[in-house]
């Protein structure tokens, strides 16, 4: 069977962002150097703007590439959200780049306008969140939105330390710390 050949605008749009993912992963959106990542994609500047039409158009295309990818790979479920913490810390483990995009995001992008694809997600995880609730398979101690972000959060929890604290916690495996994110939610749901 013949593979799949992408048509060379879809392969070129894949080799900036993979190469705009390191080069943003490394140092957030102000910090990258568009003659960076056209290097590291075997291209140019010329194809990064005709692609994305900007550096933040760059960065923005990846944060919803990346926002997406984890959708997909990591979808809520709200009948069991203890293990889907435990699924998105994995993600996080397998994929280091993401947290790290996120911190930037938050850090650089916070006062410009939202993403369509962060605030559609995060919209239909907080409907899901609040019909779990309505049906009683959620407590409702905290409103929908405010008990997603207290899950996502704790899946992150490991990656969103410090240097100092990381030193205090050296002896806590990956395994323990996935299993302590999962006890967490737990802990949270029974509250």
């Amino acid at each position: 069977m013949a593979s799949f050949t992408p048509p060379a605008a879809d392969a070129m749009r894949a080799k900036l962002l993979l190469a705009a993912r390191d080069e943003f992963a490394a140092v957030g959106l102000t910090g990258a150097r568009i003659e960076r990542i056209a290097a590291a994609s075997s291209s140019n500047k010329a194809q990064i703007f005709h692609y994305f039409g900007s550096k933040e158009g760059l960065f923005d295309a990846l944060i919803t590439q990346t926002v997406t990818e984890t959708l997909t790979e990591v979808p809520i479920d709200t009948d069991d959200l203890p293990a889907y913490a435990g699924r998105l810390f994995d993600s996080y483990a397998r994929r280091p780049w993401v947290p790290r995009l996120a911190t930037w995001y938050r850090l650089e992008r916070a006062a410009d306008a939202p993403l369509e694809a962060i605030v559609s997600s995060n919209a239909e995880a907080v409907a899901a969140v609040e019909h779990a609730q309505r049906a009683g398979v959620l407590p409702r101690s905290y409103r929908p939105a405010v008990l997603l972000g207290l899950v996502v959060h704790l899946a992150g929890f490991w990656d969103a330390t410090t240097p100092e604290f990381d030193t205090l916690v050296t002896a806590v495996v990956p395994a323990r710390r996935r299993q302590i994110v999962v006890d967490a939610v737990g802990s949270l749901l029974r509250g």
